[in-house]
C-alpha cells in the first residue's frame, strides 16, 4: 500500500499549484469582492487543457486518473473555491457524456468540451427537489422527433455558458418506481423555450454564477436523449455523482488546507504577551487538530479516487470522503478565524472568504445528512466491513 503520489502525479500537482498561485491567488480577493466573473482564469485553464480532465484522449481530452482529478480541485480551491466550481460542473457533465452518450453525441460534443471552446454543466436540482431527485417535476413529452420540455431548474452552476446543458427530466411521470421514468436530455443553448432567468445571490461561492433555468415548452430533438434510451437518466446521474463527490471532497481538502496554512502563518507572526501566539498551548492544539483533519480528509479522498480508478464502485467511499472532507473544511475555516481573532473577521484576510465558502461543501452533491444515510444503507445492506 503506497500513500505517495507517483512522479507523474507530483509533477501534475506542481503544475496546477504554480498556476493557482500565479494566476488565481493574486486576484481572488479583489475579483470575489467585485462579483467579477473570472474570464481570464477560464482562458488559462483552457490553455492547460483542464476542461478535458474527464474527456477520453480519442476526443482530445486528458482522461486523467481520479487521484490526479482530485489534485486539480484541491489546488484550485486553495486559491479560490469558486474557480474550482466552474471546472467541477463541466467535468461532471463531460464525464456523463463520455460514459453514457451515443457515439454520435460523443463526436458532436466532446472535442469542443475538451478544449473549453464550449462548456457544460448539469441541471438536476429544482426549487422543490434537491436531495430527493426522484421528486423532480420537469417533464419531457415525446412529440414526433422532439421532446417538449417544461420545468424549472435551480442552483445551476455554469448555466449561462453551458452548451449543451444536460437536464434531468421525467419522460414517464407515471413510472413506478419513479427513477425508472427519468432521462437526461442534452439541451442546446439556442433551444427555443430555454432560458436562464436569473442569477441567485449567494453567501459565498462567488465567481461562477448559480442560476435558475426555465424550460417553457422547449423543443429538444430526440437524438439529444443521452444514450438514446429512455429511463436511464437516474442511473446515469448517480454514476456521475460519484465523480462529483470526489470533486467536492477535493475542494473541501483545498479549503481545509488553506485554512490551516493561513492559521499557521498568522500564529507565527502575531504576538501577544511578548511572544508569538503559536507558543501558546491553546493555539498549538488548534493547529494540531486542523492539520490532522486536513490530512485525513485528503487520504480519504485519494482512497475514494483510487477505488474509482480501479473500476470499482466508489459510492460509499466517495460519500464518506465528501462527508468527512466538508466537515473538515467547515471546522478548519472556523478554527482559522479563531486563531486570527478579529483579523479573521475582516475582508482584508482570506480567512473570511474561506469561512463563507466552506458550508457549500456540506450541501453540494448531496447534503451530508443524506450521504450519511447512503453510507448507512451500504453498511447495513451487506457492506458492513470497511477495513
Amino acid at each position: 500500500m503506497d500513500f505517495q503520489l507517483s512522479d507523474e502525479q507530483q509533477l501534475f500537482q506542481a503544475t496546477i499549484r504554480e498556476f493557482a498561485d500565479k494566476e488565481i491567488r493574486p486576484v481572488a480577493r479583489e475579483w470575489e469582492a467585485e462579483g467579477r466573473y473570472p474570464h481570464e482564469i477560464v482562458d488559462k485553464m483552457k490553455e492547460l487543457g483542464l476542461f478535458g480532465l474527464t474527456v477520453p484522449e480519442e476526443y482530445g481530452g486528458l482522461a486523467v486518473d481520479m487521484v490526479s482529478f482530485s489534485i486539480v480541485f484541491e489546488e484550485l480551491a486553495r486559491a479560490w473555491m469558486g474557480v474550482a466550481g466552474i471546472l467541477g460542473s463541466h467535468s461532471l457533465a463531460a464525464h456523463m457524456i463520455a460514459q453514457h452518450g451515443t457515439e454520435e453525441q460523443k463526436r458532436r460534443h466532446l472535442p469542443a468540451l475538451a478544449t473549453g471552446e464550449r462548456r457544460t454543466a448539469i441541471a438536476l436540482t429544482e426549487p422543490d427537489a434537491g436531495s430527493d431527485l426522484q421528486g423532480i417535476t420537469t417533464r419531457a413529452t415525446r412529440d414526433g422527433d422532439e421532446y417538449v420540455v417544461t420545468g424549472t431548474k435551480f442552483w445551476i452552476t455554469n448555466a449561462r455558458f453551458a452548451d449543451p446543458l444536460p437536464v434531468l427530466v421525467k419522460t414517464d411521470p407515471a413510472a413506478a418506481p419513479a427513477h425508472t421514468g427519468m432521462s437526461v436530455l442534452l439541451v442546446d443553448a439556442d433551444t427555443p423555450g430555454y432560458s436562464v432567468s436569473r442569477d441567485i445571490p449567494k453567501l459565498g461561492y462567488k465567481g461562477p454564477e448559480s442560476a435558475e433555468v426555465v424550460l417553457d415548452d422547449a423543443r429538444v430533438p430526440v437524438e439529444n436523449l443521452l444514450g438514446g434510451v429512455e429511463g436511464q437518466g437516474f442511473k446515469q446521474v448517480m454514476g456521475g455523482l460519484e465523480v462529483g463527490r470526489i470533486n467536492v471532497a477535493a475542494r473541501s481538502v483545498g479549503i481545509a488546507q488553506e485554512s490551516y496554512e493561513q492559521a499557521l502563518k498568522y500564529a507565527g507572526e502575531r504576538e501577544a504577551f511578548g511572544k508569538p501566539i503559536n507558543q501558546f498551548q491553546a493555539i498549538q492544539l488548534k493547529l494540531a487538530e486542523m492539520a490532522t483533519r486536513t490530512q485525513s480528509a485528503r487520504l480519504m479522498t485519494w482512497w475514494a479516487a483510487s477505488r474509482a480508478d480501479a473500476g470499482q464502485s466508489a459510492n460509499m467511499e466517495s460519500s464518506m470522503a465528501k462527508y468527512h472532507g466538508s466537515e473538515a473544511a467547515i471546522a478548519n475555516a472556523l478554527d482559522s478565524m479563531r486563531v486570527h481573532g478579529g483579523a479573521g473577521y475582516s475582508k482584508e484576510f482570506d480567512v473570511e472568504r474561506l469561512y463563507r465558502d466552506a458550508p457549500l461543501m456540506a450541501i453540494g452533491e448531496g447534503t451530508n445528512d443524506i450521504l450519511k444515510m447512503v453510507i448507512a444503507r451500504q453498511l447495513t445492506g451487506g457492506k458492513g466491513r470497511i477495513g
